[in-house]
């Protein structure tokens, strides 16, 4: 209790730890005294210069010592991010969560395994919406001469089956763990391991590189995790070809989800382990839409994704209060927004040239209005 009552031993232990490591400074802190009118009087008797580089205040009674350590340039207070959504999407907490269960990426039959039944939906809804660009494709590798970025790739379930339909693939995790899976089990296939390229880093991070170089950008069973929605999708609209498509899966942000896809998977049934979804970053398809719109892509198809986990296989539903893929693909010929002063000015200019042509028109303009 810090009620003017003795410390307790731990306390006792960790002060006197302290002490000891700063037994050079020889610093002595504020006294309290009290007065004869039993008045509590302070008198700080700190160096200066101790004080700034140690920042080290010491405060003594006869029952209590205390320290306060504060040295900013070393420590950071915990709830204090290290980043900002201007700089990267990526949620530290989140890359906590896949940290520890990297080494399970490839069990089938593990805690990934709704994520490889997921395949029977995801890449024949990409290789189909992908053939409708082209007028020609081989047989065997309908995606050859494709370059697809992987983003959030993980251990590769996903940039595996793209690489053996023919596409180049760039898979990308900021999770380093992640991306060695994802390697040393593509270099299984020596086929896989020249189509298939792995990086460890952000969507971010190589945006600059790959501006306007790819066909198709996926994210499956991504943007429920990043910190930033909307910068994200830009830096996916970024890095597409004009023309090229863009294939999200995720999780719709109702009540039914929440009930679902946290209390009753995570909580309850074990399908997916604890903490690794947070229902406030589930987004609806309305809101995605109206992303996805404002930064050039138009919007194609939204499909609703349901998982039965006794059978432990997916289907297509017109249902998407649960989960949902969706495509949408860049404008060829994006618009950027006209500034409304140019707008109004532009107008201006028009009525000017009515009124020139016009003498009527322009008396009826100058006319005052009743």
């Amino acid at each position: 209790m810090w009620g003017g009552r003795k410390l307790s031993s731990f306390g006792n232990r960790f002060l006197g730890v302290l002490r000891s490591r700063c037994w050079s400074t020889q610093a002595e802190g504020a006294r309290l005294t009290s007065s004869a009118e039993n008045q509590v009087s302070w008198t700080p008797q700190t160096k200066p210069w101790v004080f700034s580089e140690y920042r080290i205040m010491w405060f003594k009674s006869c029952r209590m010592t205390f320290a306060c350590l504060n040295r900013m340039k070393i420590y950071r207070y915990p709830w204090r991010r290290l980043y900002s959504t201007s700089q990267t999407t990526v949620d530290n907490s989140e890359i906590k969560t896949f940290l520890a269960l990297a080494h399970r990426w490839w069990d089938e039959q593990g805690v990934y395994a709704p994520l490889h039944s997921m395949n029977d939906l995801r890449v024949p809804f990409i290789r189909d919406n992908l053939l409708k660009t082209v007028a020609h494709h081989q047989s065997g590798k309908p995606l050859s001469g494709m370059k697809i970025l992987d983003v959030g790739c993980g251990g590769g379930l996903l940039s595996e089956p793209l690489g053996r339909l023919g596409a180049s693939v760039i898979g990308i995790d900021p999770v380093d763990e992640n991306i060695k899976i994802a390697q040393h089990h593509k270099s299984f296939d020596p086929v896989l391991d020249k189509r298939i390229e792995y990086r460890a880093c952000s969507l971010e991070e190589i945006v600059e590189e790959t501006a306007e170089t790819c066909d198709a950008v996926v994210a499956s069973e991504v943007v429920e995790h990043v910190i930033d929605l909307e910068t994200f999708i830009q830096c996916c609209c970024q890095v597409l070809k004009p023309g090229g498509s863009l294939f999200i899966t995720t999780i719709n942000k109702t009540q039914l989800s929440y009930a679902l896809g946290i209390v009753f998977s995570e909580q309850i049934a074990g399908i997916v382990p604890k903490g690794t979804h947070t229902w406030e970053k589930f987004v609806s398809p309305e809101k995605l839409e109206s992303i996805l719109e404002s930064n050039g892509l138009s919007v194609q198809t939204v499909a609703g994704m349901l998982y039965n986990p006794l059978s432990g296989y997916w289907h297509w539903s017109e249902n998407t209060s649960l989960n949902y893929a969706a495509h949408a693909v860049k404008s060829t010929g994006q618009e950027h927004p006209v500034p409304a002063e140019f707008v109004f000015k532009g107008e201006t200019e028009e009525l000017r040239d009515k009124d020139s042509t016009n003498p009527g028109n322009a008396i009826l303009a100058r006319a005052p209005q009743k």
